[in-house]
């Protein structure tokens, strides 16, 4: 291919109110491909459910009919049919990009569900949209998705008052690091795009620029950069140089080493004995996580994708970075 977008639709089946099918809409803008969006709920049962083999969303239903789903592996998928536009690089680089995406999509995503489902006046507003009219206070109370997102709440940390401070604190850290970032570079990571540019676009245009809480409107040049992207990218830019990418980059990876390898430790031992919960300490307070699959078929995907095709010069430079920087647990071992 020569990097020119094909002419054929996708098309995604998804909600706006969902994260990850923003992180999609978001990175097809980036691509410039051409797409179609249909709306559709997590709890849709029908033909595409059953060739993707997932309830979840989004669903990404592509020009030759495949019908897939897991954003990641979706954007490397189309990654080889726009390469000039791509959104993880190859090289020891894109191991720096594949990280920062994972922490944001395995951990950070944790602070959405939360600010959704801890707010009843959020959750009020989400459901009354869905039902296309203003729910009561009542109707709210009976509705099945608030009481299922308490127990995504638990499941990923954020039950308890002191939890969730901490990860709204570490939630507006992170726009405060990306809000001094965008005054020098264009994007996230520099003068271009990556996957870290999707999902961070995807929390804000599903989540918290769009529920009523949390205000967002201090952080000016992020809502403005999140206006911009709307229309797409003009194709310019280089992302800044490994090792040391941008400050945004290395406030995510201080992220990754100081709380999410403690998670993903964790979980991966507790999936290895069998054992459905598992505790650890987050922000200095003992947290009781639900042991889930995900994340570690998350660590392969990375693994595959961004080190194994790695040269051994490459995988030298990057194995002595993971250790410098105490991120050699974002490798799960084959």
């Amino acid at each position: 291919m020569d990097g020119s977008a094909p002419t054929a639709k996708y098309v995604v089946h998804g909600g706006p109110r969902s994260l990850f099918t923003r992180k999609l809409t978001a990175a097809l803008d980036f691509y410039g491909a051409s797409y179609d969006i249909e709306p559709r709920g997590p709890s849709a049962d029908d033909s595409l459910q059953m060739r993707a083999n997932t309830h979840q969303i989004p669903l990404i239903h592509t020009p030759e009919d495949w019908v897939l789903a897991d954003t990641t592996p979706i954007l490397r998928l189309l990654d080889g049919r726009f390469p000039a536009r791509r959104l993880f690089p190859a090289g020891p680089l894109g191991m720096l990009v594949s990280i920062v995406e994972e922490v944001l999509d395995e951990w950070v995503a944790r602070v959405m569900v939360h600010y959704r489902w801890h707010n009843p006046e959020n959750a009020l507003y989400v459901l009354s949209q869905g039902a296309g009219r203003q729910l009561t206070v009542e109707e709210l109370k009976e509705h099945p998705m608030y009481h299922w997102g308490p127990r995504a709440c638990r499941a990923t940390g954020t039950e308890y008052p002191a939890q969730q401070q901490a990860a709204e604190r570490e939630y507006l850290g992170m726009l405060d690091a990306l809000e001094t970032q965008l005054s020098s570079t264009r994007y996230a990571l520099g003068n271009r795009p990556s996957a870290v540019d999707s999902i961070i676009l995807g929390g804000l245009r599903a989540h918290t620029n769009a529920d009523p809480i949390p205000d967002l409107s201090d952080y000016t040049r992020v809502l403005e950069w999140a206006t911009e992207c709307e229309n797409g990218w003009d194709g310019k830019g280089e992302l800044a140089l490994f090792p040391h990418s941008t400050p945004f980059a290395q406030h995510m990876l201080a992220l990754t080493r100081g709380e999410y390898i403690r998670f993903v430790r964790a979980n991966a031992q507790s999936l290895a004995e069998g054992r459905k919960i598992f505790q650890i300490e987050t922000y200095g307070e003992k947290t009781t996580y639900l042991a889930r699959e995900y994340p570690e078929r998350s660590r392969g995907i990375l693994r595959t994708h961004a080190y194994d095709p790695l040269c051994e010069q490459e995988r030298i430079l990057v194995l002595a970075w993971l250790k410098e920087q105490g991120l050699l647990d974002i490798l799960i071992e084959h």
